[in-house]
């Protein structure tokens, strides 16, 4: 009688640590998702997974004059990434940079985050996201969203450097300001604009100053996907 006893409780104890887990499972399954995540699925975060090869070309025109281009090809799979510009090509894996390849990788990191932002408020887990509020944007003065993306001091690019993120009620970026080791006054502010759809992934081709005389801007955009290569 004593064995039956002691096994009906340890049944229990098994079917209560069991719907304890599940309940946890369900919760973790239907949690809200964080504001970065909305942000980086209104931009199509979920055909990240499909792509096989990203190109772009990164330009910044200052008035009628055209900037230096760098055109890239990237292949997230494979981590493999080549650069063309009118004087080099550089090629080089991700996982494998040395003294011949930082140059270039700290180019590619900089253009990558101004294509993909909205995936990089994800990909970034080292860095800190402020709660949502509402704020005033710096150019178009509209009453938008706002949360502040902020990097750690030590390690990476961008040590301490702060952006401010503002974005309509569809979670759409249309504004920024970067704040060089997140000083109080801004060091940058522009608009996120002119948006096409790569293959279910929205990217501004767009960045302008205040006044329009300045614009780092993306050209030849392609993504292909898994499959279509």
């Amino acid at each position: 009688m004593k064995s039956l006893y002691l096994g009906l409780i340890c049944l229990l104890l098994f079917s209560t640590c069991k719907s304890d887990k599940s309940e946890s499972r369900l919760k973790e399954i239907h949690k809200e998702p964080t504001v970065a995540r909305k942000i980086a699925n209104a931009h199509g975060f979920e055909n990240w997974k499909n792509v096989f090869e990203v190109k772009f070309t990164f330009q910044v025109d200052r008035d009628t004059i055209k900037g230096k281009r760098r055109s890239w090809t990237w292949n997230p799979k494979t981590k493999n990434v080549s650069m063309v510009t009118e004087t080099q090509t550089v090629s080089y894996t991700l996982n494998a940079i040395d003294s011949t390849s930082i140059d270039t990788d700290r180019a590619f990191i900089n253009d990558k985050f101004w294509l993909l932002i909205p995936f990089q408020l994800v990909w970034n887990t080292s860095t800190t996201i402020s709660e949502p509020t509402k704020a005033e944007a710096p150019i178009s003065k509209n009453q938008l969203n706002l949360i502040t993306l902020t990097y750690p001091n030590k390690g990476g690019y961008p040590p301490g450097d702060a952006y401010d993120i503002f974005y309509s009620d569809d979670f759409i970026i249309k504004e920024w300001v970067f704040r060089k080791g997140n000083s109080e006054e801004p060091t940058m502010a522009t608009t996120f604009e002119n948006y096409k759809d790569y293959k279910g992934i929205k990217i501004a081709t767009d960045h302008k100053m205040d006044g329009g005389n300045w614009n780092l801007n993306f050209t030849e955009v392609s993504i292909t996907l898994v499959g279509q290569k």
